[in-house]
């Protein structure tokens, strides 16, 4: 593809127009630095599904305009890059009357996402303790590939968690009440069905609980390095210099089985409905099908899965971090936790009219606005927070949801840098043992692992996340509240 398949709309805006069997148009939000990786052909992806593919990212936004009961326009964050199905930042919202849901549009890691915790702490006080910190949170959390918490679940206790979210750790001590507020859909959705979870998945749930994972997840402390939006970061609670706690992970096996045992039901379901799927990986169902119900209410567990999970870590990072600098655990405030690999039913406008939706956001964030109900009452006037995962080695942001982006995107905003080559090619370009010594020299206190997956989330290995930052606020998508730096990594 070149850039004569492209219609330039703006600076940071470039349309696919409707060719051959596209329903609607596919919509770019990037810069031109950003775009040159989408024109060059096949890109390679092993960001999840697993490698060997050669999938390229403007074709998957094509393919997903395909899609029946796609409303408006098939959409792709400034972070986009080469995904399973959809692009990873992908957005594509569906008519519930004639419109599908697709697998491919939430990915495995249901509900991965970010939580952010606030502590009353200055990174003066955190830089002299850094390495003990490092040690503690390495120590006390659970992360790294195939990782056991201390939580252990009968069937019935993974029940409970698919029903109840974030609620079920609450219930169980792990957490304050007020967190609830502060986390998307107050922590529980709605309508999720365990009997719609196959028990190979519950089984891998049976120790998982309160882990972090590996891969690209991780657990970090931060400092606001830098306040751009004076009002949003008052609502947020936020200021130079302050220490945040971000936590980085989703719905571990369960997520990962449920796509897995979705993916021939939907495969037949596209059959079943005589839906063209022009790769397989968009296999999908009509809504309102007995197939499409039953991924749905599976999801919705997944995504309880995932809130229930980050609210154990949050937890477990209180259990560490309080004692050290001897602050009461309620101290340590829930900023917000937003997920970015979800399927929901929205309300939005479309064409002067407000309408339901069933919106998927694979690799993009929800990023609602000023004024939506579903804000915490303390961030309804400025729309609720967004975070940007940089590297270990680079900034993250805090963006906000704006009035623009509602009416563009569904609400939605970039959840990270993107990846800018495969987990392969990451490997042998770099060493993890040098690439943790490279970090501590620069200030950057790194636990790892495992040496090797160190090295496939090198700094460089990912887009120049402030670039990805610029084209999401130059967009108009997002806001740019603040910008925070790394001092502690804990990775998977």
């Amino acid at each position: 593809m070149t850039t004569e398949n492209l219609i330039r709309r703006g600076e940071y805006m470039w349309e696919l127009p409707p060719t051959g069997e596209m329903r609607v148009p596919g919509w770019v939000f990037v810069s031109q630095p950003l775009l040159q990786p989408l024109l060059s052909g096949a890109a390679e992806a092993d960001g999840e599904g697993g490698g060997g593919h050669d999938w390229n990212a403007l074709t998957q936004i094509r393919n997903v305009a395909c899609l029946p009961g796609i409303v408006k326009a098939s959409i792709a964050m400034p972070d986009v890059h080469p995904g399973y199905g959809f692009p990873i930042g992908g957005v594509g919202a569906f008519d519930p009357a004639d419109g599908v849901v697709a697998m491919g549009g939430v990915g495995f890691d249901i509900n991965c996402g970010v939580r952010v915790l606030t502590a009353p702490l200055s990174r003066e006080d955190i830089e002299p303790r850094k390495d003990q910190l490092a040690d503690v949170l390495f120590a006390h959390v659970p992360a790294g590939l195939g990782s056991e918490g201390t939580i252990r679940l009968s069937l019935q206790g993974v029940d409970e968690v698919l029903e109840k979210g974030a609620r079920f750790a609450l219930d169980r001590g792990y957490g304050l009440p007020e967190d609830l507020e502060y986390i998307e859909e107050n922590g529980q959705m709605d309508r999720a069905d365990p009997s719609a979870v196959s028990l190979k998945a519950k089984e891998r749930e049976f120790r998982q609980i309160g882990t972090l994972g590996s891969g690209n997840h991780y657990l970090e402390v931060q400092y606001v390095e830098e306040v751009h939006d004076l009002e949003a970061a008052r609502a947020y609670g936020l200021e130079k210099n302050q220490i945040l706690i971000a936590i980085h992970c989703g719905s571990r096996g369960l997520g990962h089985q449920i796509g897995q045992d979705a993916l021939p039901e939907l495969e037949r379901a596209s059959r079943k409905y005589g839906i063209p799927i022009r790769e397989r990986e968009l296999v999908c169902a009509p809504i309102q099908s007995p197939e499409g119900q039953k991924y749905l209410a599976a999801v919705y567990a997944g995504i309880n899965c995932a809130f229930a999970n980050r609210q154990v870590i949050a937890h477990l990072v209180r259990e560490a971090l309080a004692p050290l600098f001897s602050l009461p655990p309620g101290k340590i405030r829930t900023l917000y936790d937003v997920g970015h690999n979800n399927v929901k039913f929205e309300q939005h406008v479309v064409d002067g009219n407000p309408k339901k939706l069933l919106v998927h956001r694979k690799g993009s964030t929800r990023a609602f606005g000023p004024g939506r109900p579903e804000n915490p009452d303390r961030y309804r006037k400025v729309g609720h927070p967004i975070f940007v995962g940089g590297t270990m080695g680079t900034a993250s942001y805090i963006l906000r949801g704006t009035d623009l982006g509602m009416d563009k995107a569904f609400g939605s905003g970039v959840h990270g840098a993107g990846r800018a080559m495969s987990r392969a090619k990451a490997k042998k370009r770099w060493r993890g043992q040098e690439l943790i010594r490279d970090l501590a020299g620069q200030g950057i206190a790194v636990r790892a692992h495992s040496y090797a997956g160190a090295a496939e989330e090198a700094p460089g290995a990912y887009k120049d996340v402030d670039l990805v930052v610029e084209a999401a606020v130059g967009s108009g998508l997002n806001a740019l509240v603040a910008r925070v730096r790394p001092l502690v990594c804990i990775k998977g």
